[in-house]
């Protein structure tokens, strides 16, 4: 066992005012976080959330111990049709739950739509669009059968532009990226799909993503990382997914802190914690620590291969007949997962579609049970639930592409010829799912590669897309497809009045690896020779356009400050639609919306982190957050930080074909505040629902007699091996029940927290979303086409340990020329506070507030201060 140091003792009196039960040594983990409390129990809510919790309570109470542990362990990797399902309650007819990936649409199925990514659903800075895209998935996993879409992202934020799975998210912004999320939760669970936002919390790199200890403060952990998640519990977000990394010192889906403390205390989520595949590490800890449902159920060995047993099932049905995980807690999980299920089946979506595809192979038949290659059967009806999504897929990836330079030359104005330069333009050889996770880049890529990708049902490329184009408007077309071929490249570019070259940089996930890139990027240069190909092609032609899929930013200064490149596009990851999309902008069929969801430095030093790929010690990998609430544009804008000078495109920049005037900014300060106090009170004592006949009788709960005939090998149960139940060392890998304090396992009522939710309100103190102000601003068209402009609020939160500013607001807004409309936005209390450690609590300080709008962080065109003093409670 390993003290805890003095360093990580400091930081944790920060996070709570007593800390007298903590844990001063780990028993298992090293440097844990404290246990601050138990899991707490729900209080009353809105009617529909009380509805949904009434009939889960109702459902449990009539559950056997076997049967709740059922519904919380997963059957194991391959052991079903999902990528991931609970086991089910045959008794009541009740079948298990079915959760599959992915954050852009069902992974592994056919007949399915391969949506755009996360990045390019913010950068339409659309609620809108945002919210119909969720929608359009929500009905899609609906479609399928599956209960659980493993999506929207939150995490990893974005901390670093390097981090590889930031495209599956939405900005390193936590205002965008909470925004993003609610308006996707709202979509997904509108179809009766409980929607699991994820990865909670920290997990922002992919290098040691399954052991890095992750330290940050209490302050940056509430401003940024949690800030999101705190919004999509607000939308009422059904489930959320624990992510692999340790967070002070302890795993984050066996910890206390994370768990209970701030998501199911503070924030008042009424749904379920999941783990992500192979994130739990304990039977006890994770029970304890606020886990409800265990994925995939069996142990992960590494490479992800199934280490046969698990931490629950059998262990946890044994860990509850020992007393070592009291009743209330194992009905506890079981209640806020099937709270979340009946709160998205409602009206038209009270009937549940069963799983009708297996996740292993669209092969038609195959085993029901691919791990056990058991009797086969039909296993995919191949049912096709793509609607008329295409139309919004192609919507959304053109008003997500984003003209970050643009001389003039676009709209293209009825070019004789063009020339379509690179592999990323190109039809992918072996077809776009070729290669496996989408983990190449052997033609165009319009998405990230890992598990947070979807089979394209087709794919139209850039080529393709253009070459019809030209056919239509009888433009000389030529391709040339390598990216090496720089003579041939600039030969072609030289014959033509607009070459456009395509260039690519892509990321995913750790288990795959491209060109030495494990998930992450190794650094911001384009992929395949593509800077070379650029600058190549710009020697020859002073009309080059430059298109870029990329999963975030790249240093592209040297294009920004070339003459000869007169335009550079970026287009992210878009989809199956992806030439379509692109075409409606370059042609102007579409006006261009999209607005960059990140920051361009000049190098990646500018960007104030690191990325740890090296650890001194990589059995216990550490990583500090030393750069706080300072990331992305608040750390390149913030004198003493970053230098704006190094940002090539500052955070919401994005050109048009018009061009809008901004003016008479007004702040008005409502007259009706209520007092902002904190939350008092207690939670209910947790319940016990039904009892536990014969618990000194672990043989009433071992396997049935004969049972083995039936039994499928590596599958999951809930019944107890007598053997290791009668053995000294009880439940393996689990700590001993010495090892948490007498509270851990406390079903008595909680106090309240100070920033907490009570009365069943979801998302932290009420009070916080008391709008305090309204600000509007007249914006108008003096140019001559009608277009889009993205209005952005910043808020100068004022002293010297704030970032110059901070994200607000935003609106999309449609003006017609010499048109003026009038936009408005208002500020909560939350928009204006910050994160005081000492109480607990969000505050609201005397430093001055000024309100920034304009058309990106670095094109302010108007401001306004607070009234001096008036936002003080």
């Amino acid at each position: 066992m390993r003290p805890i140091s003095p360093t990580l003792v400091g930081l944790l009196l920060s996070l709570t005012p007593s800390l007298s039960t903590a844990r001063t040594e780990t028993p298992f983990l090293g440097f844990p976080s404290p246990w601050i409390s138990p899991t707490p129990t729900p209080s009353d809510s809105d009617p529909e959330w009380q509805a949904a919790y009434d009939k889960a309570v109702e459902f449990v109470s009539n559950l056997t111990l076997t049967e709740k542990v059922n519904l919380t362990t997963g059957t194991g990797w391959e052991a079903d049709r999902c990528i991931g399902k609970t086991g089910s309650v045959p008794r009541l007819g009740f079948e298990g739950f079915c959760l599959m990936d992915g954050p852009l649409g069902v992974r592994y199925v056919d007949k399915a739509s391969a949506f755009p990514a996360g990045m390019n659903a913010a950068a339409t800075f659309s609620r809108k669009l945002i919210k119909a895209r969720g929608e359009a998935m929500g009905e899609e996993f609906r479609g399928k059968g599956v209960d659980v879409q493993l999506g929207p992202v939150a995490g990893a934020l974005g901390r670093t532009p390097l981090g590889g799975r930031n495209w599956e998210g939405f900005s390193p912004d936590p205002y965008l990226t909470g925004a993003a999320i609610a308006e996707t939760i709202k979509g997904i669970q509108s179809k009766g799909v409980i929607a699991c936002a994820k990865h909670y919390i920290l997990n922002e790199q992919e290098h040691y993503r399954g052991s890095v200890d992750v330290r940050v403060d209490d302050r940056t952990m509430h401003e940024v990382y949690l800030w999101p998640f705190a919004d999509a519990v607000r939308a009422g977000v059904g489930a959320v997914m624990c992510s692999y990394n340790r967070v002070n010192g302890t795993y984050a889906c066996e910890n206390e802190w994370v768990q209970n403390y701030l998501l199911k205390g503070e924030l008042g989520f009424r749904g379920f914690v999941l783990s992500d595949w192979g994130a739990q590490h304990s039977t006890l800890g994770s029970a304890l620590g606020g886990l409800d449902m265990a994925m995939p159920g069996d142990i992960m060995g590494p490479g992800a291969q199934p280490a046969y047993g698990s931490h629950w099932g059998g262990a946890l049905t044994q860990a509850v007949l020992k007393g070592e995980v009291p009743q209330w807690r194992l009905d506890d999980m079981v209640t806020r997962i099937m709270t979340a299920y009946y709160r998205v089946h409602t009206g038209e979506y009270t009937s549940r579609p069963l799983p009708n595809f297996s996740a292993w192979t669209q092969n038609t038949t195959g085993p029901l049970y691919k791990a056990s290659n058991s009797t086969w059967t039909t296993i995919n009806e191949h049912v096709d639930v793509q609607s008329d999504h295409a139309k919004l897929i192609r919507e959304i990836g053109t008003k997500s592409t984003v003209l970050l330079k643009n001389n003039g030359i676009l709209p293209l104005k009825s070019p004789k010829s063009i020339a379509v330069i690179g592999n990323d333009a190109q039809d992918p050889p072996g077809g776009p799912n070729a290669c496996p996770e989408r983990a190449c880049i052997t033609g165009t890529v319009a998405m990230g590669y890992g598990s947070g990708t979807a089979d394209f049902p087709y794919l139209i490329s850039p080529a393709t897309a253009l070459l019809l184009r030209s056919q239509k408007d009888n433009i000389t077309f030529f391709n040339t497809t390598s990216n090496w071929d720089l003579s041939t490249a600039q030969s072609v570019a030289a014959s033509v009045e607009i070459p456009i070259v395509f260039a690519t940089a892509t990321s995913g996930e750790n288990f795959v690896s491209i060109d030495g890139n494990a998930g992450d990027r190794n650094n911001l240069t384009l992929w395949d020779n593509g800077d070379a190909l650029i600058s190549a092609v710009a020697s020859v032609n002073p009309n080059t356009i430059v298109v870029l899929h990329t999963s975030g930013p790249v240093v592209i200064d040297y294009a920004h400050n070339n003459p000869n490149i007169s335009a550079i596009v970026w287009a992210g990851f878009p989809g199956q639609e992806s030439g379509n999309s692109l075409v409606d902008v370059l042609f102007g069929d579409v006006y261009p919306q999209g607005r960059t969801p990140f920051t361009w430095g000049k190098s990646i030093q500018d960007y104030g982190v690191e990325l740890l790929t090296a650890a001194p010690d990589p059995r216990n990998p550490r990583q500090e957050f030393p750069e706080g609430v300072f990331i992305d544009y608040r750390w390149f804008l913030t004198p003493g930080k970053g230098d704006r000078n190094n940002v090539t495109y500052g955070f919401g920049h994005g050109l048009g074909y018009t061009t809008f005037e901004y003016s008479s900014l007004i702040i008005s300060k409502h007259d009706n505040w209520g007092e902002y106090s904190p939350t008092t009170g207690t939670t209910p004592p947790a319940p016990v629902l039904g009892s536990i006949p014969n618990q000194d009788d672990a043989k009433s709960y071992s396997f049935p007699e004969g049972f083995e005939r039936w039994r499928i090998p590596r599958y999951v149960y809930p019944w107890v091996n007598l053997t290791i139940f009668n053995s000294e060392n009880g439940t393996a890998k689990a700590p001993s029940i010495g090892d948490f304090p007498s509270e851990a396992r406390d079903g008595r009522a909680q106090e309240l927290l100070p920033a907490g939710s009570k009365e069943g309100k979801e998302g932290g103190n009420e009070g916080l979303y008391e709008v305090l102000y309204t600000v509007t601003v007249d914006v108008k068209n003096i140019g001559e086409v009608e277009g889009v402009e993205v209005v952005q609020l910043y808020l100068s939160l004022g002293g010297p340990s704030n970032p110059s500013i901070v994200l607000r607001g935003f609106e999309d807004v449609s003006i017609s020329p010499n048109e003026s409309k009038t936009v408005t936005f208002t500020l909560t209390r939350r928009d204006l506070s910050n994160w005081n450690t000492e109480t607990q609590n969000w505050e609201i300080s005397k430093d001055e507030k000024v309100v920034f709008v304009g058309s990106s962080s670095v094109d302010l065109r108007v401001n306004g201060t607070l009234p001096s003093g008036e936002t003080v409670d």
